[in-house]
């Protein structure tokens, strides 16, 4: 474990002349190791593998972060895959809760009539695999970590993140020695090897050894190269070859047998990974709904199941925060304190005066109210994976009076929402590399714990913590998301 200020005494007393070495030693790093995505000038570099590379954008060295709170979230990994696991199993739970979201936004609508069509068609695939990732926040009003969402589809970087840890490694020890870094303070990193072995059990338990693995994909993809890394070690830890399709090749390549044996452009397929069909954008026809359809009614092991999919919603999330909703899904008293500890402040939008089920609907106009009032203290969140799609500061205002006052249309609107508490991370002073060049930026953080979940039946297979990811962004940002231009990726530095 480090010293708290030792990072930033360390940044502090480096000249301009050390500083521009630094960073030619991390561009060069990350060049020769892989760390890189597509630069987005190049007008070929989400398409052709090798075009257009870029040293991925990072922080110079690791940020500071106490080590018991970086424990408490990796402890807390397996708690939420068995949530996941159970609410995706409480059909009912999942429809009535997402239902009025449903009626509002026609991309959670189309997510549920495929939910909806697979139970009637009966879920003929025992097989669960779930790759998760727990975003959380330091919050220095509370001094805790706090959950800011559950991602159960397509959660990102697993493979950079891993070569950001060995980047940061091999600057402390590179450069630190003198300032009493310590390289055993930047956490080993499994996550690339740990999602692709959970890929791999997958593989194994549907028992085809002649059959790929599907990553579904948005075409064109500057960050291909992080997805690349799982289908590497998918191949040099185990044998297994990694098909990369998107949801229109699948709808126009794909097709199940008799027995829902999923086939892709000839070759047979036992896991389906989705990289793809998070957002709206991903669904710009019917045909790529088709296809998610297609996939989903095979007898492929999905990551996510569209069950799983549903249970990642905001909204669920918001309910699951409720007075005793958890307790539904979670017996043991222990692990109900435990998760409870990391719930930040959720609020529904849906319901009317003084009704709504488990939604008191004058605490519902009271919280509104409070938010158009004090508009800093919240996050305004809409059913979106991704980011930049959240709504901050006079933005929130704007937005609930116009929706508040616009009748029966607005209420439909609203309760697409929810309201989060905002959380105010600590701020460090940092080095950021975007594009080969470097500039000091006051920074906030956000930290993710991958997690790994694979289940036959009644039988669990896999269930344990899979690595982590630090992303840093500019303290005037409000969102961070890496793909999505708005943080760069970092490693904690625990103290």
């Amino acid at each position: 474990m480090g010293q708290p200020d030792a990072i930033s005494d360390f940044e502090k007393s480096i000249s301009d002349e050390e500083l521009q070495g630094m960073v030619e030693e991390s561009l060069v790093w990350s060049s020769l190791s892989g760390l890189v995505v597509g630069d987005q000038t190049v007008e070929d570099s989400g398409s052709v593998p090798g075009a257009g590379l870029v040293p991925a954008p990072v922080t110079l060295l690791p940020t500071p972060f106490p080590a018991n709170l970086f424990h408490r979230a990796v402890e807390l990994a397996p708690l939420f895959n068995d949530l996941v696991d159970a609410v995706s199993q409480d059909a009912d739970f999942l429809q009535s809760t997402l239902a009025s979201a449903g009626r509002s936004d026609s991309f959670t609508a189309g997510l549920l009539q495929i939910h909806a069509e697979i139970l009637k068609r009966g879920i003929r695939q025992p097989i669960r695999l779930g790759m998760h990732r727990s975003d959380y926040m330091l919050d220095t009003v509370t001094g805790s970590i706090l959950q800011v969402e559950l991602n159960t589809i397509s959660s990102s970087f697993p493979g950079l993140t891993s070569r950001v840890t060995d980047l940061h490694r091999h600057m402390v020890g590179m450069y630190g020695d003198k300032a009493g870094l310590s390289v055993d303070a930047v956490p080993v990193n499994t996550a690339a090897t740990d999602m692709a072995d959970a890929l791999a059990a997958a593989w194994r338990e549907h028992g085809d050894e002649s059959s790929l693995v599907l990553m579904v994909v948005q075409k064109p993809e500057r960050n291909m190269y992080d997805q690349h890394c799982l289908s590497q070690h998918l191949w040099q830890r185990h044998g297994i070859r990694v098909l990369r399709r998107s949801l229109q090749e699948v709808q126009q390549q794909g097709a199940i047998t008799d027995t829902l044996d999923l086939r892709v452009d000839g070759h047979p397929i036992s896991v389906v990974y989705y990289r793809a069909g998070y957002g709206p954008s991903d669904y710009p026809t019917d045909l790529e709904w088709q296809a998610r359809l297609l996939l989903e009614r095979s007898s492929a092991v999905k990551c996510p199941t569209i069950s799983y999919h549903l249970a990642g919603a905001k909204k669920i999330q918001q309910q699951l925060a409720q007075p005793g909703v958890l307790e539904r899904f979670v017996a043991d008293e222990t692990s109900l304190r435990t998760m409870r500890q990391c719930f930040a402040g959720l609020w529904s939008l849906e319901g009317e005066e003084g009704t709504g089920e488990g939604d008191d609907g004058t605490a519902r106009s009271a919280i509104i109210a409070e938010a158009i009032r004090e508009p800093a203290a919240f996050v305004l969140k809409p059913q979106r994976e991704g980011g930049g799609n959240n709504i901050y500061d006079e933005e929130i205002s704007r937005k609930l009076t116009e929706l508040t006052a616009a009748g029966e249309a607005g209420k439909q609107e609203l309760a697409a929402f929810i309201l989060m508490q905002r959380l105010f991370p600590p701020m460090h002073r940092s080095v950021l590399i975007r594009c080969c060049h470097h500039s000091w930026n006051d920074t906030l953080s956000e930290l993710g714990i991958y997690s790994t979940y694979l289940r036959n039946g009644d039988k669990v297979v896999i269930n344990s913590a899979a690595g982590h990811l630090l992303r840093t962004k500019t303290a005037t940002s409000n969102e961070g998301g890496v793909a999505s231009g708005f943080a760069v990726l970092d490693s904690p530095y625990l103290v």
